[in-house]
């Protein structure tokens, strides 16, 4: 088990129900719009759909890049999306950037402990990381969830990054989701080692999932909501929103966890 604390879920019904989002965020600004900030339209959607964790890729922290998008002043993006949109929000920095820190955040109704873990570069380029938590639902029940975002350069990364993730997790012995940009399609090989371990979402979902990006081109399905197979989940609802707030399009799931 791993050491994180254990969190009251009072958002969650006695059956477990929850609504995850996945969104990367572009690093805060409009990818179709340079030099302005994407920050106000995406809490703007964040609080239309209400989930109670949201997964976020390409997260800048204190960076010389979002203070250009704030008169010169760095700032969080994880913090400001959380003041926005009255979350409680985290970051896990993967690699230094331009004077501040880049990577994954978590959005949560609820406080957190979070945990970061670093992933395999075995071909080089930037480093990746997976943020996550531990938390109780109302009914009592413990589950963790997180993010992550695998890199974009060599499949032998991401790969490896797959094969590390299904290692950390796999004596786990509590339901586990995890949201992200993984850089896959379904026809990778990637996508079929995530498979030993994981549950695509969408495929319980009885829709047909569709690309996520680009959104103005959109031609390939790289972001993800998978579960932990070992667990019995129902998928009620399952969508890619399109927007153009990113060149990303979020997804969105509502999840019911069944007690075993």
């Amino acid at each position: 088990m791993i050491g994180l604390g254990i969190l009251s879920w009072s958002p969650l019904c006695a059956q477990d129900t929850l609504t995850v989002m996945s969104y990367n965020i572009y690093h805060g600004e409009q990818p179709y719009n340079e030099g302005q900030n994407n920050l106000q339209e995406v809490a703007d959607l964040i609080k239309e759909i209400q989930p109670d964790f949201v997964a976020l890729q390409e997260v800048d922290e204190m960076t010389e890049r979002v203070a250009a998008l704030n008169q010169g002043q760095p700032f969080s993006l994880a913090d400001s999306l959380a003041a926005l949109t009255g979350m409680h929000g985290y970051f896990g920095k993967a690699i230094d950037y331009a004077g501040g820190g880049y990577g994954e955040g978590l959005l949560s109704k609820v406080p957190l402990e979070t945990q970061k873990i670093m992933l395999p570069v075995p071909k080089g380029g930037e480093d990746r990381a997976l943020l996550f938590a531990k938390v109780q639902t109302s009914s009592g029940h413990h589950l963790i969830v997180g993010g992550t975002h695998l890199g974009h350069q060599f499949s032998e990364n991401r790969l490896a990054q797959v094969v590390r993730i299904n290692d950390y997790f796999s004596d786990m012995d509590v339901p586990i989701l995890l949201g992200g940009d993984f850089n896959f399609t379904p026809e990778s090989e990637s996508y079929r080692t995530m498979q030993e371990q994981w549950i695509d979402a969408a495929l319980l979902s009885g829709v047909e999932p569709g690309p996520t990006i680009s959104y103005e081109n959109p031609q390939k399905r790289i972001d993800y909501i998978f579960l932990s197979r070992e667990f019995d989940w129902e998928v009620l609802d399952y969508r890619t929103i399109k927007v153009g707030y990113s060149d990303h399009m979020p997804v969105v799931a509502t999840i019911v966890m069944h007690a075993r």
